[in-house]
């Protein structure tokens, strides 16, 4: 398997295959399909990275860059991460969140954030921060990871694309 960055002409396999990894996910909206098309179709999809292998596109991550209230600048969201049905468990997944972060780092990233679930994610440094909020969202579910500097004291707002539905 690897994992490069996406190519020009594969926002269709990615689009399904983030649909069909979302299909039985009990805590999804089930518009993260969406959100990477609005993202890619917005300029604002920062990263897209692909995990491959003999079968094809196995996994996506996206990355898009995040407004903090405070003006910090160099903030990105991870998300939607997508792993076809029949790979999940073997390892796709982790292989998407180290790469992420690396391509985070080699960017001089400030930190990255995500929402989602804390025994996943804490596997790759993400914690949950008091001074960075997501209004709406229970503080235990959201994430951050310093690359470079302190932490911010903010609240996150991501791109208007995550309110995609269609």
């Amino acid at each position: 398997m690897q994992i490069r960055s996406e190519r020009p002409g594969e926002a269709d396999a990615i689009h399904a295959l983030t649909r069909a990894a979302f299909v039985d996910a009990p805590h999804s909206s089930h518009t993260e399909q969406y959100i990477v098309d609005a993202l890619r179709r917005e300029g604002a999809l920062a990263v897209s990275l692909v995990a491959e292998d003999a079968d094809g596109i196995v996994g996506h991550v996206a990355l898009s860059k995040v407004q903090l209230s405070d003006g910090s600048p160099g903030w990105y969201g991870l998300g939607p991460i997508s792993v076809a049905p029949g790979r999940q468990g073997q390892g796709v997944g982790s292989a998407l969140m180290r790469a992420a972060v690396e391509t985070l780092r080699a960017r001089g990233a400030a930190g990255c954030v995500l929402l989602g679930d804390p025994a996943y994610y804490g596997r790759f440094g993400f914690r949950a921060e008091p001074r960075l909020r997501l209004p709406g969202v229970p503080a235990a579910y959201f994430h951050s990871l310093r690359l470079h500097g302190g932490c911010p004291d903010a609240e996150v707002e991501y791109h208007a694309a995550f309110g995609a539905a269609s």
